[in-house]
């Protein structure tokens, strides 16, 4: 069956194709009799230009009757020359229920993961959300990524059995709190990839890596689907707490919505030209969640965030093993402080995650490690959110920070220091451990003004005094000798700022 029609409908960023039918495929008696009927099928074949729609839809009309709807596709990549993008598709599906723009309609996403997927009612293909396949008009989604000059032929191949539907069975979602150790520092990563998206890991597996990296909590974060969420039975326990969340993938950047309801879908489906971000990034806070652009100034395509920080709750200036990327993150982030002060703004706290998704991805590199009155997820949304936090390359590595003042005043990570004049002094102190021939520095709104060697045991502690007028804040890093000339060594640490207040 070639494609039928070139255009039935469009949108700004989408373009619809003719319906594929299977209205004359019904087995007697509309499948309901109980017994599987034969199989179905339907290919459908073409080719996208250079300069197609972000998403292309092949609407389905699905009779009654079907237990499993399974689709298969591929794609060809031809050859392109040096510095031309080649072709990338990736795919997904959406229900009778339409594919309107956080509607509900969605059924799961595998971008360019896998090859093919199935849905029925008691099963689907990870990143797919098991439940019954009913009748209508389902649209399957093409994203083309990239294309290549000669454009980019694709096949799709629907295949309906029919047959009793089953039941689908109640999801079993995580907890909201473990038992953890009441007011203390929980340690956690935000961002893992498992088999529901583009990861290799099973959900077993992420958590049996969160325990051996000594991590309190973690986070569901797939690639544009909730279908984890409901993964984690029998893995989370009084020394684990999962929470459930979604990496968000623009074509604009990618941002964590972290600890938001399970269940709860975010679209991604929209640019920063689109103005819609901050619908979402409302969404997700009333999910319960936290909204934290991720790796923004990573150079994969799609990937470096371009909607601003206005919306975000926290950024990711550190995602996995340290890398110039991250340096760049880094600085900017440091920018918005400065901003924050001069214009008495909220500021962004920084957040670090592994963004792991196989071996040998090390789960808990680099780790948040957060202030939480108990282990709970909204104690951890808490702590994250006022900055209470800072970031640490593994579990090895543990750090106190603070500033204090006349009066037995003090301040520690993500606070403020509120002292009787600007030219009153203050006491910055550090304490660290496990970070062997590391060095410390204190950086402040004018950049690092201070920087002392660790004891080569890498347990020590360094102390630095100064005013209000001097540094409108002050944050700490503790940085491995450099090995690239010109830039400075990968960190092993890095604090949220304290704020200092004449």
């Amino acid at each position: 069956m070639a494609r039928r029609g070139l255009l039935v409908g469009t949108a700004a960023t989408a373009l619809t194709l003719g319906t594929v039918s299977f209205a004359d495929a019904a087995p007697p008696n509309g499948g309901q009799d109980g017994t599987d009927g034969p199989d179905r099928t339907r290919t459908v074949r073409g080719t996208l230009p250079t300069g197609s729609p972000d998403y292309v839809y092949l609407p389905v009309e699905v009779p009654r009757g079907v237990r499993e709807i399974a689709v298969s596709y591929t794609y060809g990549k031809p050859p392109v020359p040096a510095g031309t993008q080649g072709n990338a598709l990736d795919i997904g599906i959406f229900d009778e229920r339409g594919t309107a723009l956080g509607g509900c309609g969605f059924r799961g996403w595998s971008g360019g993961a896998r090859g093919g997927f199935f849905i029925r009612a008691d099963e689907a293909t990870p990143g797919y959300i098991a439940g019954p396949v009913r009748a209508g008009t389902w649209n399957i989604a093409l994203g083309p990524y990239t294309v290549a000059p000669e454009g980019l032929p694709y096949e799709v191949t629907i295949t309906l059995r029919f047959g009793a539907a089953g039941s689908t069975p109640e999801p079993v979602y995580p907890p909201r709190r473990a038992k953890g150790r009441g007011r203390a520092w929980y340690r956690g990563d935000c961002h893992l990839h498992s088999v529901h998206s583009d990861g290799r890991r099973t959900p077993a597996e992420i958590a049996a890596a969160a325990r051996a990296a000594g991590l309190d909590f973690i986070n569901s974060s797939e690639h544009n689907t909730y279908s984890a969420h409901g993964a984690w039975d029998g893995l989370w326990g009084d020394d684990l707490l999962v929470l459930t969340g979604e990496e968000i993938t623009t074509r604009n950047g990618h941002v964590l919505a972290v600890a938001t309801d399970p269940g709860t879908f975010v679209d991604w489906r929209y640019r920063a030209r689109d103005n819609r971000f901050g619908h979402y990034a409302k969404a997700v806070r009333r999910a319960g969640g936290l909204v934290v652009p991720a790796h923004p100034h990573a150079t994969c395509i799609g990937c470096h965030w371009k909607f601003g920080f206005g919306e975000a709750d926290a950024v990711e200036v550190w995602n996995g093993a340290y890398s110039p990327e991250d340096e760049i993150a880094l600085a900017e982030w440091d920018n918005s402080l400065v901003a924050a002060v001069r214009w008495a703004k909220p500021w962004v706290a920084a957040m670090g995650n592994s963004d792991a998704h196989r071996e040998p991805d090390v789960v808990g590199l680099p780790q948040t490690v957060v202030l939480a009155e108990e282990l709970s997820r909204e104690a951890v949304v808490a702590g994250i959110r006022a900055g209470h936090s800072y970031i640490a390359e593994s579990s090895a590595v543990t750090l106190s920070f603070g500033v204090l003042g006349g009066r037995g005043l003090h301040a520690g990570i993500g606070e403020r220091l509120r002292v009787d004049g600007d030219d009153t002094p203050v006491t910055v102190r550090l304490e660290v451990a496990g970070v062997p021939g590391c060095t410390a520095h204190f950086v402040t709104d004018q950049g690092t003004l201070f920087t002392a060697g660790l004891p080569e045991s890498g347990t020590g502690a360094v102390q630095w005094r100064t005013t209000p007028a001097y540094a409108a804040y002050v944050r700490a890093e503790v940085r491995h000798p450099a090995t690239v000339p010109g830039l400075p060594g990968a960190l092993a640490a890095l604090t949220n700022p304290v704020f200092l207040e004449g």
